[in-house]
């Protein structure tokens, strides 16, 4: 099956010319066959990973007599975006698209309904997460279906050599790659004030951690599950600002402190800075998926093999990793709307998502929880079960940030990264505490006036 990669000067040319981004056109194979789809998905941060979607589909293309065209398009310069952004103006271009985060809201009036399937998918699998729920259910209907690649959560990824040495904390043992075996007298100890001290001993000893604290996705990530962790509510369910609060105030002063043994280039980092560190071997510890730990695989293996996934610190109100689902969504103007649905079906199901997983090395995490216990992240290695606490264990739930007002508030919310500015404006801008609050304030009540 071929696959092929969008470029932004294709995609800019295309949207100037009224018409969707530039696709191959896909060879039709014979008089049989049942019609074309065209997908344009995610380009995988994984090495290698895109082979396993070309192959699930390419066996139901096969099978089904339909030709599948699937275009790759990178995430970076925000070019996948762009590319819905151009097809969604010009009423043409792929059948079925990968959307990030909140995309789905933003193009939900030219997005097919698909209950049937989330319907379909639901009976066999169980619930979904209420994170996938809350961007892709709106108004009652399904605009789009959570996909496994690319979706994923950020808890800590950690350097358990360092923090055994430095720290005297064995995080394998507090957070070992067997649920039967986790002890919550051992994982209540991983708070957030926990979390600072020994940030501040790795720190000392010259391996800092790297949070970062710009406004891509994995810095508004981190800090939105930190800020649900504290008690702190931005908008509520009822479009009440809730923003100036005790909790705020204790959050952003315990930022102060955390920050300030970061390095101080992680206000500028985009979503590849935190990656980078980690693999360098300059730090101790990032808030990401496997990702970094499979290139680390790759290029530095002997950081790699220190490297073990686990839960996020435990605050007030509990413990919370950001969660950040893509989805496929079917356009309105599709040609095949009824083998487009049947293809995303068979990519849902449960042979299909373990593929996905084992070749992303685990980085790719369905939203079903019935999910989580295929055998990829016990296995993968080295270390042996490095990614086995990637997937949400034991007391940890997911969020994301905007939540838990509406869902067309929480996305100016999120995309504004008005939790990270707040941040770097009382951590890095050095304002006062009182006028962060009111400037957040502000633009909050911009978002509901919008």
């Amino acid at each position: 099956m071929p696959s092929t990669r969008i470029s932004r000067r294709s995609i800019l040319k295309s949207a100037a010319l009224g018409s969707a981004a530039a696709i191959s056109a896909p060879y039709v194979s014979g008089v049989n066959a049942a019609g074309t789809i065209t997908m344009g998905c995610w380009d995988h941060w994984v090495p290698g990973a895109n082979k396993a979607l070309d192959k699930i589909t390419k066996e139901w293309g096969d099978k089904n007599k339909v030709e599948v065209h699937i275009d790759y398009i990178t995430s970076q310069g925000e070019k996948d975006k762009l590319t819905a952004a151009a097809e969604a103006q010009a009423g043409t271009g792929h059948d079925i698209m990968s959307h990030r985060d909140w995309n789905i809201r933003i193009h939900e009036r030219l997005l097919e309904p698909l209950d049937d399937v989330m319907g379909q998918l639901t009976k066999s699998l169980g619930p979904v997460s209420p994170v996938a729920e809350y961007l892709a259910k709106i108004k009652g209907t399904w605009r789009g279906i959570p996909t496994t690649v690319g979706s994923q959560v950020k808890p800590c990824q950690s350097r358990f050599d360092l923090y055994q040495k430095y720290c005297g904390i064995d995080l394998r043992d507090m957070f070992p790659n067997d649920i039967s075996k986790y002890d919550k007298k051992k994982t209540d100890l991983w708070t957030w004030d926990l979390y600072l001290e020994t940030a501040q001993k790795l720190h000392k000893a010259g391996y800092p951690v790297g949070l970062p604290m710009g406004q891509a996705s994995d810095a508004v990530d981190w800090v939105g599950a930190f800020f649900k962790s504290m008690g702190v509510v931005f908008i509520d369910h009822d479009d009440k600002i809730k923003i100036d609060s005790d909790e705020t105030r204790k959050a952003l002063e315990y930022m102060k402190k955390l920050m300030a043994v970061n390095p101080p280039e992680v206000y500028a980092w985009d979503d590849a800075g935190n990656n980078r560190w980690i693999i360098s071997g300059k730090g101790s510890g990032i808030m990401n998926p496997p990702s970094s730990w499979a290139v680390a695989k790759r290029d530095n293996p002997d950081v790699a093999k220190n490297i073990w996934h686990h839960g996020m610190p435990k605050g007030p109100k509990g413990r919370f990793v950001g969660q950040l689902p893509q989805f496929y969504g079917l356009w309105q103007f599709s040609k095949n709307k009824s083998a487009a649905k049947d293809l995303l079906l068979h990519i849902s199901q449960r042979s299909s998502v373990a593929q996905l997983v084992e070749a992303s090395y685990g980085y790719d995490l369905p939203s079903y929880k019935s999910l989580y216990d295929l055998p990829t992240w016990a296995k993968v290695e080295p270390p042996l079960g490095t990614a086995y606490s990637y997937p949400p264990r034991d007391d940890e739930e997911t969020s994301v940030f905007g939540q838990p007002a509406r869902a067309e508030v929480g996305a100016q919310m999120y995309n504004q990264a008005i939790n990270t500015v707040m941040v770097a404006k009382f951590t890095q801008g050095n304002e006062k505490l009182d006028n962060v609050i009111k400037w957040a304030a502000n633009e909050l009540e911009g978002t509901l006036r919008a």
